[in-house]
């Protein structure tokens, strides 16, 4: 591929990008509160574009008009907790409707259910042992 001004544009313009944009910018640093760790996790959307053109001049024929540029997009949309030797995923989310709140509610009421369930079966089986 030839080496053009408008290739030296989009190779900076993306080498920069990737400077911003690293792994621990989605999955963030863990923070520990008591017996509680928080792991934040993000959202990242990213766009460039580069463009240029070479004008013929009598005077220079390397005349070059051109530019780039970028933006970066970060949006918390989860932490992951974990919390007494469990681990769950809440959503930082604005639900649209009823229904999508149900859904992401599930794996919560799950949890419930099962603990309810187990609590249950130990109460009897105490009971049973009286």
């Amino acid at each position: 591929m030839k080496e053009t001004p408008v290739n030296k544009i989009m190779e900076s313009t993306l080498e920069r990008m990737k400077e911003m944009v690293d792994v621990s910018t989605i999955i963030g640093e863990p923070m520990v509160t008591g017996d509680t760790t928080l792991i934040p996790v993000s959202k990242v959307t990213y766009g460039f574009t580069s463009g240029g053109t070479d004008l013929p001049s009598k005077q220079n024929a390397e005349l070059f008009g051109g530019g780039g540029g970028g933006g970066v997009s970060i949006q918390p949309v989860a932490f992951i907790v974990i919390q007494d030797g469990k681990c769950r995923l809440m959503q930082i989310n604005n639900y649209t409707s009823s229904a999508d709140r149900a859904i992401a509610m599930i794996p919560e009421l799950v949890d419930k259910l099962t603990e309810l369930i187990s609590s249950k079966g130990e109460e009897s089986e105490a009971t049973e042992a009286e």
